[in-house]
């Protein structure tokens, strides 16, 4: 079992800056590729950013390649999503998950545990 906890979310102004965390415990967590999704109000959950194991593999959704980086910490067991340029199109709720392997991984179904999610609110 891999436990997820995210931080980092609020309230900001569009253009400005916000830096995520996820917190693991439990299992090993360099063994997992990390992921971030989100879920804006009536919409559908969406893959935002993953990053495998060893960090040296990522992959983006098109609507925040240039603006947002993921980045892990494996001895501190800690995934970051930064989050550059916001636009209020990038409110949303923004989970962590973690999958077992060593590929990335786009689709829900693919991720094994959750965090509980973060909200985040652009102002225009």
């Amino acid at each position: 079992q891999v436990q997820l906890v995210e931080s980092g979310g609020g309230l900001v102004q569009a253009g400005d800056s916000l830096r995520l965390s996820c917190a693991a415990s439990g299992r090993t967590f360099s063994n997992y590729v990390t992921g971030w999704f989100r879920q804006a109000p009536g919409k559908e959950r969406e893959f935002v950013a993953a990053i495998i194991w060893s960090g040296g593999i990522t992959s983006y959704a098109d609507s925040v390649k240039g603006r947002f980086t993921i980045s892990r910490d494996n001895a501190k067991s800690t995934v970051y999503l930064q989050m550059n340029s916001l636009k209020p199109e990038d409110t949303a709720a923004y989970y962590c998950a973690a999958r077992t392997g060593r590929t990335i991984a786009t689709q829900i179904p693919h991720y094994d545990y959750w965090g509980r999610g973060t909200q985040v609110t652009v102002s225009s």
